[in-house]
């Protein structure tokens, strides 16, 4: 593993972000690992760190603004704009689906950096990428902390991760016997 690949693994497991046991994933899926990003969110010298690391990764993109799905992106999403300083604007739920409120919008051609913490199907960065589309921006790029989707997770733009790392993931209905002997846990995302 690489050195830096150490140090950000090193960084989620000081701040309990990785955690161990039986959990329901936001994707429904069950799995014996659970990144807990909202854990290394309350450490802003990690919070620095790891956005430190992201915008490296990001530097042949162009873009002005960051747009984050809420909740887990946020914190991240916006230490990113903070460092590349750039706009910084987010989408939240409504009706169950992600959208843009409180008067954020974009300007035609607009290039948008989707930032997310962590993806396991790539649900929410979907969504985001619509909804960038949708107001007549253009997404640039992806850029997430840990991508768990073991290479499943597909975009129609570049992708970035700090951290890949796949951790079996089981549907409802096929978990083995010794992850259901484990009391479930859904900490959210």
């Amino acid at each position: 593993m690489a050195s830096d690949q150490q140090e950000i693994l090193g960084i989620f497991t000081r701040t309990r972000a990785l955690l161990e046991g039986h959990f329901v994933l936001r994707s429904g899926l069950h799995s014996g690992h659970y990144f807990q990003c909202a854990q290394v969110c309350q450490r802003m010298d990690a919070v620095e760190r790891l956005a430190e690391l992201l915008v490296a990764k990001v530097q042949g993109f162009s873009f002005k603004t960051v747009l984050a799905p809420a909740m887990g992106g946020l914190v991240i999403g916006q230490e990113v704009a903070r460092q590349a300083k750039v706009r910084y604007i987010f989408a939240e739920k409504e009706d169950n689906v992600l959208v843009l409120r409180r008067g954020f919008t974009l300007a035609p051609g607009e290039p948008v950096l989707i930032v997310e913490d962590v993806v396991t199907r790539g649900g929410r960065v979907l969504e985001c990428l619509e909804i960038v589309r949708r107001a007549g921006g253009v997404p640039v790029a992806v850029a997430m902390l840990v991508d768990r989707s073991a290479g499943q997770a597909r975009f129609d733009v570049p992708a970035v991760s700090l951290l890949e790392l796949s951790f079996p993931t089981y549907p409802a209905d096929a978990v083995p016997d010794w992850l259901a002997k484990i009391p479930v846990q859904k900490p959210g995302s």
